[in-house]
């Protein structure tokens, strides 16, 4: 059997499992099986040139990590992925740094990676590079010699052809995906952007078998949406952890209704809009007002980008603006929290509630939409209000889908899903596990990883 080499930004740690997702979850167990080399960067900046990567082994896995130098971390980590691809990616041209010197971070990083992980590779594994910081490794490692089968997934969505256009390296960027033998989206519209930039833009084909050709190659692009491990999230809702915060919940709302959002702090996920839905749900409908609370959660990330500042600052002002107009002396109209809770944590105040909100702007899948249907219960579910804008919209159609845009609609879906009556609750929710016990993470891994062993050819890359 072929080892699996994943390459990923960061290398997952299993050592606290109650915090780790289901996708870290489903690769070590496909490692521990098969035997392989997980590689990616330590998380450590430090001063000068880094040093080697450091190796360790454990179940039948190596792991590699490198460290990144100051430069290299505000070239390709904060710029390149996070002040460029990011926010293009998700249709946020405004707050995009078009900056070549970001650019030539992004080689630089992952000419390193390869050079670091040559080493550790034999001659039949299948290598899987994830996610939008290592769209070139590809590149390189054929540029190294490898003729091995490599794979790349993109796990936030992929730009239509007229956003990608404004990035002065979008032609480079599209042709290092061709280095690679298979290309999994996570939606449909992902992979027809892709198309359409690959048949409108670079001049390429599309094969009877639904192949690419362009840039002299042929790449296989497929749809895979990630799940979730949807029998461990039920197992966590369950646990005496999630239990103690349902109820310690269900105690300070005194009998309200509860809407949650979880979030991480970012400007994509469209938590100003939110929040004013949930006020004009107060306006609109006032027989609201004292009876339902909003929770949100939104642990604080990639604090030094000036961006991520600014969301801060915004949803703090409309936090206290909103308590203001319609707080009372006992309530509290939103209680919004920029802490990080324990997965059980957070699937006991899933359980606590009677709607999850989930209205991102754009996003390749959202699992915390999956998370919040697992954690229900059967006799008295609630209710999940989804952009239509996430990934998730696509599998989970009985959830109510909005416009996150559309803050009138939201605020109405609220209302509707707040006073839904039990028996229509049972059969939406009945019908969303069908979908997240079938679509789970480890039939998206070996979906994947059996795709990618049908590639297995010796390929040539072009100059």
């Amino acid at each position: 059997m072929s080892r699996l080499v994943v390459v990923s930004n960061r290398v997952a740690s299993l050592k606290a499992k109650a915090n780790v997702g289901g996708m870290a979850i489903a690769l070590h167990a496909a490692l521990q099986q098969t035997g392989g080399v997980w590689f990616g960067w330590s998380g450590s900046v430090v001063d000068g040139p880094p040093g080697p990567p450091q190796i360790t082994h454990a179940d039948r896995v190596t792991y590699g990590t490198i460290s990144l130098s100051t430069e290299d971390y505000n070239d390709y980590y904060n710029g390149f992925a996070n002040r460029t691809l990011w926010p293009l990616f998700h249709y946020r041209t405004d707050l995009t740094t078009y900056d070549r010197r970001f650019y030539d971070g992004e080689l630089r990083v992952n000419a390193r990676f390869a050079e670091n992980l040559v080493p550790l590779i034999e001659p039949d594994d299948m290598i899987w590079v994830h996610d939008y910081h290592l769209i070139p490794l590809g590149e390189e490692l054929r540029r190294r010699g490898l003729r091995q089968a490599i794979g790349f997934f993109l796990h936030i969505p992929f730009p239509a052809t007229e956003v990608l256009l404004t990035l002065p390296t979008h032609r480079e960027l599209v042709r290092a995906m061709f280095a690679y033998d298979l290309v999994g989206f996570q939606t449909e519209s992902d992979l027809r952007s892709f198309a359409d930039y690959v048949v409108f833009e670079a001049g390429g084909t599309v094969t009877s078998s639904g192949a690419l050709n362009a840039f002299g190659r042929t790449v296989r692009a497929e749809v895979f949406p990630i799940g979730i491990d949807t029998d461990d999230f039920i197992r966590m809702s369950r646990s005496p952890e999630a239990q103690r915060q349902r109820q310690r919940m269900a105690r300070s709302l005194h009998d309200r209704s509860l809407i949650i959002g979880v979030d991480r702090l970012d400007y994509s996920k469209g938590l100003r809009e939110r929040l004013e839905a949930y006020e004009r749900l107060l306006k609109d409908f006032p027989e609201n007002r004292g009876r339902v609370t909003l929770v949100q959660i939104a642990p604080r990330s990639r604090t030094d980008v000036p961006e991520y500042v600014d969301v801060r600052r915004e949803l703090q002002a409309s936090c206290g603006r909103i308590n203001g107009r319609f707080g009372d002396f006992d309530w509290v109209p939103i209680r919004y929290l920029n802490r990080v809770f324990t997965r059980r944590s957070l699937a006991g105040l899933f359980q606590a509630s009677q709607v999850g909100l989930v209205t991102p702007f754009r996003d390749g899948m959202n699992l915390v939409a999956k998370e919040y249907v697992a954690a229900q219960t059967e006799e008295d579910p609630g209710v999940l209000v989804l952009s239509r804008f996430a990934g998730a919209a696509r599998q989970l159609e009985a959830a109510v889908i909005v416009n996150p845009y559309d803050t009138e609609q939201v605020a109405e879906a609220l209302q509707q899903a707040l006073h839904m009556p039990l028996e229509e609750r049972r059969e939406r929710w009945a019908a969303m596990m069908v979908g997240i016990h079938r679509d789970d993470v480890f039939a998206w891994r070996d979906k994947f990883v059996k795709a990618l062993s049908e590639t297995r050819r010796p390929i040539e890359m072009v100059r």
